[in-house]
């Protein structure tokens, strides 16, 4: 899928868990950490397409969250491409085909969401504001990116910039250690899988199952999982952009609208 579905996914994902909490759980969020934990989602839900990285010198090609804070971005996503295409190469069996690029390997993984999620907690615990001000800026940032993408685009990178920084100084000063970090690793790793399972209903999947070497005659260990082509999501198409992309959006306008009226109900109660 595209950056923005990406993103608006892992929107709708986390606010639609959260009514699912709220409704039949008795699990509520104060407004603050109900945004914190869509944001992070949204970015996490970006997160994997780092390694789709373009051309630093001239900031073309490249995935949407490459261009999130210019240059510097643009850097890490290739980076990142090339660390992804070593450990392709280093794990590849002989049946895997040989590859020049990074792109949906090691970061479309599970193991990758694992770890984005329980390494955005174990930082945020061990390290404390060191760890989290970056964490917070990075996800707010690509949350930005991949929601406002359009918004983004014409305001350029330094806005981005200035703006993803100052949503996370704010969340900062207002976030409880205790209850806050595990919530932004969750939702980091939340939003991962969410991307995950959205590359997937595309034709050409995502290693999904490594490093479990899979078949029989003709193992492999990087075997892309999807859907058949007939059932296949067309990357960029029509459904994506404006069937798939109205759905979260509605989606995420219901769950929200429904969390405000459990939230209205239960104050009307207690003043009752």
């Amino acid at each position: 899928m595209m950056g923005r579905s990406h993103a608006l996914s892992g929107a709708a994902t986390w606010l639609a868990g959260s009514w699912v909490m709220d409704q039949f759980f008795d699990y509520t969020q104060s407004p603050l950490y109900l945004a914190l934990g869509t944001a992070m989602c949204a970015g996490g839900a970006l997160l994997p397409d780092l390694d789709l990285s373009g051309k630093v010198t001239t900031g073309q090609g490249g995935a949407t969250v490459a261009h999130t804070f210019g240059p510097v971005s643009m850097f890490i996503s290739e980076v990142i491409e090339k660390l992804s295409l070593g450990i392709y190469t280093a794990t590849r069996l002989s049946h895997d085909p040989k590859r020049d690029y990074g792109h949906r390997t090691f970061t479309h993984t599970l193991p990758f969401v694992i770890l984005m999620g329980w390494g955005c907690t174990f930082l945020c615990q061990k390290f404390g504001k060191w760890a989290i001000l970056p964490i917070l800026f990075l996800m707010i940032g690509l949350a930005l990116r991949g929601i406002f993408e359009q918004w983004a685009k014409r305001a350029g990178w330094v806005i981005t910039t200035l703006t993803a920084g100052g949503g996370a100084y704010y969340t900062f000063l207002n976030l409880d250690a205790g209850h806050g970090y595990p919530l932004i690793g969750f939702a980091v790793g939340v939003g991962c899988f969410v991307h995950l399972m959205g590359d997937i209903i595309t034709s050409a999947g995502v290693p999904i199952l490594w490093p479990i070497p899979t078949g029989f005659k003709r193992v492999r260990m990087w075997r892309m999982v999807g859907v058949p082509n007939v059932l296949a999501l067309e990357v960029g198409g029509k459904v994506e952009r404006f069937v798939l992309s109205g759905f979260f959006i509605l989606i995420s306008f219901a769950a929200s609208a429904a969390l405000v009226g459990n939230a209205v109900l239960r104050k009307f109660n207690i003043e009752l």
